[in-house]
């Protein structure tokens, strides 16, 4: 599974770091980076991050590699 990220719409809030720290972080500048693969253990983490973003700039992708 996949996480996605829409670079133009994110703006850095780190919702989703704080829903999700094992796959979204601030970096020291303030951008966020994530982990883009994930496994199905993880997938209720990283849905709670989809939700979280209030840009709506995330989406999990279940059907990717």
């Amino acid at each position: 599974m996949k996480i996605i990220v829409d670079e133009g719409k994110c703006q850095n809030h780190g919702l989703c770091a704080i829903s999700a720290p094992d796959h979204f972080e601030l970096d020291a500048e303030g951008k966020l980076t994530y982990r883009e693969t994930f496994g199905e253990e993880d997938l209720d983490a990283v849905e709670d991050a989809v939700d979280s973003c209030p840009l709506q700039a995330i989406v999990a992708d279940r059907d990717a590699a």
